[in-house]
């Protein structure tokens, strides 16, 4: 062993569905064998290829099919035999067919908990600890949409309600992390709904232990939400989109006799580019600039305008990216219907919204001495939607409002 010179190895993470996966190494290996780690191997002063690489070695997946959500920072790791400089990393990945070789004698898609509770290679936990859900990567995370960012609270909350179990924790140590969950996205009334569903499930036990096992099963509830919610309108055939929603790319790859889907660019990101580019896959798209909107729903034979949430108020009125309002107002004038589909955990008990705004220099980074508005939400008024499409059926106002009762009783778990 030479701590002055480690050798430097990647640990990879991947993810499905909440769960990751953990291999266990055989006996062919040179270090730690029958022991369970993730993917791994040498960096060879590339860790970014040797991660990459090593998913398809020892998987057999495509890397080009998974999604980088994290690099953690490199860290020492020291015993008797071996000296190495750990680089973390964590991916989204679509698949769980996994085609190992030699150096895995089994594989398991585990709750990372259960790293705590197994025989691993040296600080497989402190590798995990470094790119995991926290409530600063909930608050941060620009690139994803509110039902994906719910599901990376109820992790962080099963994963902190674990340790604070092992620690010898109390009920108060899980209510502050909540907190901070509930304050990192104030606009997306989804991440709110599910972690409080999951903390008032787990108010009578009043344990960490029930706060993991209520994350978990809020879990499952919300992919199977999700994925109800998603269920298209058989009559969409020439639709208008806009921003970036999980839910509705979903519901139109779905939609029987859809033809042609017209997708904003949704600027100052652009995110509207990513969805033309996954929506091109299963249909006919046309990309456009935002302020173009209004001339396409006049002059292209739209049949709706359909669109996510980030919120659905009390008041039926719909949170969304800002230019949602714009386009409802659009469709009012030219009396094409404005289709909202999102699960139901998305109503909120509010009738004012919290809107986020994003930051200046995304608009003008010059040297002018001007103002800079760049709101990242906008909201449209209820009179200009006309159905709320969720796992629970078309919800007219009454239907919306008994929702945002509910959600206001799971609020009140402290």
């Amino acid at each position: 062993m030479d701590a002055d010179d480690p050798t430097d190895v990647v640990t990879v993470f991947l993810r499905n569905v909440g769960e990751v996966l953990l291999l266990r190494r055989s006996d062919e290996v040179g270090s730690y064998p029958g022991r369970w780690g993730g993917v791994a191997g040498h960096a060879e002063g590339d860790p970014d290829g040797a991660a990459r690489e090593e998913i398809r070695e020892e998987t057999g997946i495509d890397p080009a099919a998974v999604d980088l959500v994290r690099r953690g920072g490199p860290f020492p790791v020291e015993d008797e035999a071996f000296a190495w400089r750990v680089h973390p990393y964590l991916f989204d990945c679509p698949t769980r067919e996994v085609r190992t070789n030699y150096e895995t004698a089994e594989f398991e898609w585990v709750p990372p908990t259960e790293i705590r509770r197994r025989e691993t290679v040296p600080e497989l936990w402190t590798s995990y600890d470094r790119v995991r859900p926290t409530p600063e990567t909930v608050a941060d995370d620009t690139e994803h949409g509110a039902a994906y960012l719910s599901l990376r609270a109820l992790e962080c909350l099963r994963d902190e309600a674990a340790l604070a179990a092992e620690r010898g924790g109390d009920w108060a140590d899980i209510a502050g992390v909540t907190r901070a969950l509930l304050d990192a996205r104030p606009s997306m009334a989804v991440v709110a709904s599910r972690v409080n569903r999951a903390m008032h499930g787990a108010s009578d036990d009043r344990t960490p232990e029930a706060v993991e096992r209520a994350a978990a099963a809020g879990h499952r509830r919300a992919r199977t939400a999700d994925a109800g919610a998603a269920a298209p309108d058989p009559d969409w055939e020439r639709v208008l989109t806009l921003s970036r929603s999980g839910t509705v790319r979903r519901a139109l790859i779905d939609a029987p006799a859809l033809e042609r889907v017209f997708v904003a660019e949704s600027r100052p990101a652009r995110e509207g580019a990513g969805v033309a580019e996954r929506l091109a896959e299963a249909c006919a798209v046309t990309l456009h600039t935002d302020a173009a909107v209004a001339h396409v729903l006049a002059t292209r034979d739209v049949d709706a305008v359909v669109v996510g949430a980030d919120a659905v108020l009390a008041d039926g009125s719909v949170v969304n990216k800002t230019g949602t309002r714009a386009a409802a107002l659009a469709a009012a004038r030219e009396g094409v219907p404005v289709d909202v589909v999102c699960a139901a955990d998305k109503i909120s008990p509010d009738e004012v919204p919290h809107l986020e705004s994003g930051p200046a220099e995304a608009v003008y980074d010059g040297d002018a001495d001007l103002d800079v508005l760049n709101p990242t939400f906008d909201v449209a008024p209820a009179d200009l939607v006309t159905a709320v499409r969720t796992e629970r059926g078309v919800l007219d106002t009454d239907g919306v409002r008994a929702v945002a009762r509910e959600h206001a009783e799971l609020a009140d778990w402290g």
